[in-house]
């Protein structure tokens, strides 16, 4: 991920890659303090901010989205990753999670 690119930016870079049409209704929360978006309701949740972690990914997973996206940035180190991959499977197992 270019340093230059913004939240938005990877929004809409995912959704294209996902096949979802820009002109669905995103929706921007905070949960657990970072900044959500939403697309079209629970078919995608992405955030962009440092510090996913097991907590972070329990409040994702009460929502069941079809698919959740962060950075690998966003990860303290790869083990904070997988343990956060296996809640949200355990949690929400039709979730399907992507790190760009």
């Amino acid at each position: 991920v270019k340093t230059d690119r913004t939240p938005q930016d990877l929004l809409f870079q995912v959704m294209l890659a996902w096949g979802l049409k820009l002109s669905l209704p995103i929706t921007e929360e905070t949960i657990a303090g970072r900044r959500v978006y939403r697309v079209d309701g629970n078919a995608l949740a992405c955030c962009f901010e440092e510090g996913i972690d097991e907590t972070f990914a329990q409040e994702i997973a009460r929502l069941t989205p079809l698919r959740v996206v962060f950075k690998d940035a966003s990860f303290a180190d790869d083990t904070a990753k997988e343990n956060v991959k296996q809640l949200l499977h355990q949690l929400s197992p039709d979730t399907e999670m992507k790190v760009i």
